[in-house]
């Protein structure tokens, strides 16, 4: 085989012809007034281009994207084939996020092109507590969806979709009419009615001639996502008042937990509340939805940390077809959760107020509700507390009455009923039954010293469950107090501690104080009226404890409450010990009750039918017992 080697002469001839290139590329080269006119050329080309672009292109700005849609001849067809007729929203001047302000002279609302719907609801009387005006939904905290399916089997979702606004007047009213549009006389509307000094919200949504166009067999999804944002002082206070209430199947009030997540499905819906404790939105349609998925979500997991949101409430609710268009009435409340403001729309909106079940709700909505409400028309809130306490004590005092003198009545037989069961000490059920004869004859019972003291308890626990959700007491000073509806901090502390908070309050502390007197004053009289027997020393240590231990457990519990309940406890347990000391040392002698005790014994007594049925089942027991005895021998 040859071997190939290199020729020199190729090798020049390469050479030459490099040379040749590059003295022709140096002297071919432009001149720099040749250089600077070409650059000025390839500017002006540059700008008409983009000149050229822009006539025959308009963009679409998403808000959470910087990307732009061509919607020119081949990207309207691209679109199209994403989202069909609807495509035709996309060439209108509305398909950009532009912003339309709707108000009256309570709320100031903002509705955003992209999805139709509210994104920011503003209450123009109010602020939350650090002086900043309530929002209801702001910056994002609001998603309203619909969910819809197309002929041309697309599944859409209106909160990507352009809407187009109209502004106009209807009589006093505001109408907002937000248009999806598939042509000019095709198209799917969300219509916002307005009244003046009104915090209802007219609602609708409505198609038109889309009854081609959408898939009318399956029913649209109506699905609100909804984060509540904080406007109280204490979070875990306000997180507490914080729920999803709605009435379904008629009058049943239902609502998802205080608390942790939760999730129902219910049906016939005729309302449902976002409810931010003193602040409200809810949902109501003019027929009620036939089912609805209702989920909430605690935000709240460290209540030391501080938080923009407390719950999170996500509902599904169906949308159905009529005549092959949807025709939805409905009304949207923005504003307080309020008893005077809720009830005039008369369709039982103030059940979502958490005035308490059965006869604590109607104690609080037929009484104290209205007569509070009656007495800030005269006097200040905090004064009207006080008022209203003291009223309530004149109103119960012969409940105490009843509960000192059956106290005063045991205390004067405790000896004779100590000599009868150390008489029968070896056989309890004979030492019974004759300490229940001689209270009958005496007409003194332990029952009648506890009936009156249950009688107390609904008011107790109605007034407990009255101030916290009270919206006079929002923001109402009194004394040191800022706001009678929160905690009356008076310091700060650098350190949170556990069960108790960050802070120091002063009502909690005055109420304690005074139930500890209360109590060592009535535990004294109850210990002086239990007979001596086995097992009672122990008795009487576990209540000498509550003594100590039920002032602690207020001081803990009511420091992050509402001041106005402390201020209520405190001035209670005030009237209460002056009551106990007016009706022991000026109404009640215990001589005349012995007396008395004397002449009831004297007269023959008739037992009445519990009385005899009780006598008889101790005397069955006794001679049961006296038989199984002489058996035994």
């Amino acid at each position: 085989m040859e071997e190939k080697k290199l020729d020199i002469n190729s090798i020049i001839g390469f050479l030459l012809i490099g040379a040749i290139l590059l003295y022709m590329l140096w002297q071919n080269q432009p001149t720099p007034e040749e250089l600077a006119a070409q650059e000025e050329a390839k500017q002006e080309q540059l700008a008409s281009e983009a000149a050229n672009q822009a006539d025959a292109e308009m963009t679409i700005t998403d808000n959470s994207s910087s990307n732009q849609l061509p919607t020119d001849s081949l990207g309207l067809a691209s679109l199209k084939n994403k989202i069909g007729d609807f495509a035709y929203a996309l060439t209108l001047p509305s398909a950009t996020s532009n912003i339309t302000t709707f108000e009256n002279e309570v709320l100031a609302l903002k509705i955003d092109n992209k999805g139709g719907f509210i994104s920011e609801v503003r209450l123009k009387s109010y602020v939350n507590h650090d002086s900043v005006p309530v929002y209801l939904i702001k910056d994002g905290s609001s998603v309203f969806n619909l969910n819809f399916a197309t002929s041309d089997n697309r599944t859409l979702n209106s909160t990507n979709l352009y809407f187009q606004p109209t502004l106009s007047t209807s009589g006093e009213n505001q109408v907002l009419s937000m248009r999806l549009k598939v042509s000019e006389t095709q198209f799917l509307e969300y219509r916002y009615e307005l009244k003046p000094n009104d915090y209802m919200l007219g609602f609708s949504v409505k198609s038109q001639g889309l009854s081609n166009v959408l898939n009318t067999s399956q029913d649209v999804k109506l699905d609100w996502k909804f984060k509540a944002h904080r406007q109280d002082q204490s979070v875990s206070f306000e997180n507490r008042y914080t729920r999803l209430t709605y009435q379904h199947e008629g009058d049943k009030i239902n609502k998802l937990s205080q608390s942790g997540d939760d999730d129902e499905t219910e049906s016939d819906l005729a309302w449902l509340s976002f409810r931010q404790h003193f602040f409200s939105t809810i949902l109501v349609p003019e027929t009620p939805f036939k089912t609805a998925d209702l989920k909430s979500f605690d935000l709240v997991k460290d209540e030391t940390i501080d938080t923009l949101y407390t719950k999170r409430y996500e509902v599904q609710l169906p949308l159905t077809y009529s005549g092959g268009e949807l025709a939805h009435n409905m009304n949207i409340y923005y504003g307080p959760t309020y008893d005077d403001i809720l009830s005039k729309y008369d369709r039982n909106l103030e059940a979502s107020i958490p005035f308490g079940w059965g006869i604590f709700g109607w104690i609080n909505k037929a009484v104290f509700s209205p007569l509070y409400a009656w007495l800030t028309n005269y006097l200040s809130y905090g004064i009207a507390i006080i008022v209203m306490t003291i009223m309530v004590k004149i109103v119960l005092s012969f409940v105490q009455y009843k509960q000192f003198l059956s106290q005063a009545k045991m205390r004067i037989l405790k000896p004779e009923l100590d000599a009868i069961r150390e008489k029968h000490k070896n056989n309890k059920m004979k030492a019974q039954q004759e300490t229940m004869a001689v209270q009958n004859k005496a007409g003194a019972s332990p029952l009648s010293g506890c009936l009156p003291g249950m009688l107390q308890m609904p008011v107790f626990y109605a007034l407990f469950m009255f101030f916290p959700i009270a919206f006079e007491l929002r923001q109402k000073s009194f004394l040191w107090v800022d706001d009678l509806s929160s905690y009356d901090s008076i310091l700060e502390l650098p350190y949170n501690i556990p069960f108790y908070g960050d802070h120091i309050s002063l009502f909690p502390i005055l109420a304690s104080i005074a139930i500890f007197f209360y109590m060592k004053m009535t535990t004294g009289q109850q210990m002086a009226t239990q007979p001596t027997q086995e097992g009672m020393p122990d008795m009487g240590k576990m209540m000498k404890y509550m003594i100590y231990l039920s002032p602690v457990i207020m001081l803990v519990f009511f420091n992050n409450y509402a001041s106005g309940l402390s201020l209520y406890y405190f001035i209670s347990n005030l009237i209460s010990i002056g009551i106990m000391i007016v009706i022991k040392n000026y109404i009640i002698d215990e001589e005349k009750v012995l007396a008395k005790i004397q002449v009831s014994k004297a007269k023959p007594k008739k037992q009445n039918r519990f009385q005899k049925k009780m006598a008889d089942i101790m005397a069955q027991a006794e001679a049961q017992k006296e038989a199984q005895q002489k058996r035994k021998k």
